[in-house]
């Protein structure tokens, strides 16, 4: 429980507790949109709230949004490809085909096309 018995503190206070501490708040202003990248999909929030924290030197980063997900497709390696080729004795197009299908995996995308 905070201070004064009650569930919510005043912004202005917790921001100066925060200081007192070597933490300092601010809002980024004007953010049109976040996106955090991974390996299969990305998150990009619209109109986020962020705000930057630094606390002894080191900046973190509170995204406040909802976000939409993307998925990508991701390329294979132009020489994963090549190998594919020429262990399954496959075309380019057949080889891309199934290390996608295989998220990448070179052995699984060879037993693919020798079966």
């Amino acid at each position: 429980m905070l201070p004064g018995g009650r569930g919510n503190l005043n912004p202005r206070k917790m921001k100066q507790m925060m200081k007192q501490m070597g933490i300092d708040i601010e809002e980024v202003e004007d953010v049109e949109e976040v996106v955090i990248k991974t390996k299969k999909r990305d998150l990009v929030f619209q109109d986020a709230d962020v705000t930057k924290m630094n606390a002894q030197g080191q900046q973190t980063y509170q995204v406040v949004g909802e976000p939409e997900q993307e998925e990508k497709e991701v390329e294979p390696d132009e020489e994963d490809v090549e190998l594919v080729v020429q262990q399954a004795n496959a075309s380019k197009e057949e080889a891309k085909k199934a290390l996608k299908e295989t998220d990448g995996d070179i052995a699984d995308a060879i037993f693919k096309l020798k079966d």
